[in-house]
């Protein structure tokens, strides 16, 4: 089979491998459509000490089964299934209790063992969720995404009715963030971004109200669409310091931060100020398994779609994709890999 393996920093390449041989609780998945992760940029890069070369990355996907293991049972070859692609122990202290987003011996597909870059890949039977034939293979590849954020956006939305809503960050995570808080009965929703072709690609598909963070007049623009009401949550897909300062300046007091992007660790933050103003910090990493169905069911029902904001590549331009995002050369939020071509 076919697979595009990362060997080192920016050096992603075509390689011919054997189709996987299954244990018997594991199942073989025809793989369709994969989604990029932003996260597999830092990878690509080099600066994931999780990600070790060689590896077949590729965490967001969907295909039809196989192949099934000896002994898996209760599934049938030829379904369509998405992968929720983290694997958790079920017996270690956080499982047991209920924690499993923190599972202390959690595994990632695509980061400890082989994933979805590839015409095939194993998996283990627990993880696959079937979805209607009818379900487009791109839209059911934003299941592990959608559950990202919904996990986040349901949590930070929790305490406030009706709130408006600033997401940093024009990416994939952004973008459904927004769709979420949408669905989920937030009033005004603003997305930030230095990019201007990506907040022009979200107008494109309806988000109304999109800024750009690094302009002076930023914060005129954003108290002239929220008046009085200002901004109840803060969702920072980006996780610089340039949005976590800016996050503490314009949440209004009594207001959420919730922190999902990953891009520093040591940050200057306002720590008296968020006493003072008992501002509530939040992160989010990861989902539930439920939160993982809740998303299926979004993109079942077409609440979210990849229409408008989405492109497609090939496998092949699985090398040059990565380097387009680096250099920050896609309009697009979001490059899936059409495996069927």
């Amino acid at each position: 089979m076919k697979v595009l393996s990362w060997n080192g920093p920016k050096k992603m390449e075509i390689e011919e491998k054997q189709i996987p041989e299954l244990k018997q609780n594991e199942v073989l998945i025809k793989v369709e459509a994969v989604g990029l992760c932003g996260s597999e940029i830092e990878g690509f890069l080099g600066h994931n000490s999780l990600r070790v070369p060689p590896l077949v990355m590729g965490h967001e996907f969907s295909g039809h089964i196989a192949d099934i293991g000896e002994s898996v049972t209760g599934v049938t070859k030829g379904t369509k299934v998405v992968v929720n692609p983290l694997l958790i122990c079920g017996t270690c202290k956080q499982c047991r209790r209920g924690n499993e987003t923190q599972c202390e011996n959690r595994q990632i597909i695509g980061i400890h063992r082989s994933g979805a870059f590839a015409e095939y890949v194993a998996v283990p039977a627990s993880a696959i969720v079937e979805v209607p034939e009818k379900l487009d293979s791109f839209a059911a590849s934003l299941a592990e995404p959608l559950a990202c954020t919904f996990r986040a956006v349901r949590r930070a939305m929790a305490a406030h009715t009706v709130p408006n809503i600033l997401v940093y960050g024009a990416g994939a995570i952004g973008l459904l963030s927004s769709f979420v808080a949408k669905e989920l009965g937030a009033n005004k929703i603003i997305v930030a971004d230095i990019n201007e072709d990506r907040l022009q690609t979200l107008q494109e598909v309806g988000i109304e109200n999109t800024l750009n963070n690094s302009k002076d007049d930023f914060e005129a623009k954003l108290e002239e669409i929220v008046d009085y009401k200002g901004i109840d949550v803060v969702i920072d897909a980006v996780g610089f310091q340039a949005t976590r300062t800016q996050s503490a300046k314009v949440v209004n007091p009594g207001g959420m931060i919730m922190n999902v992007g990953l891009g520093i660790d040591e940050t200057v933050v306002p720590i008296n100020h968020y006493i003072r103003s008992e501002i509530t910090i939040l992160g989010s990493f990861c989902y539930s398994r439920q939160d993982f169905q809740d998303a299926v069911q979004l993109l079942v029902e077409e609440k979210v779609t990849p229409k408008g904001w989405t492109e497609v590549r090939t496998l092949e331009d699985g090398q040059q994709s990565f380097m387009d995002l680096v250099n920050g050369e896609v309009k697009n939020s979001k490059i899936f890999l059409d495996l069927n071509k």
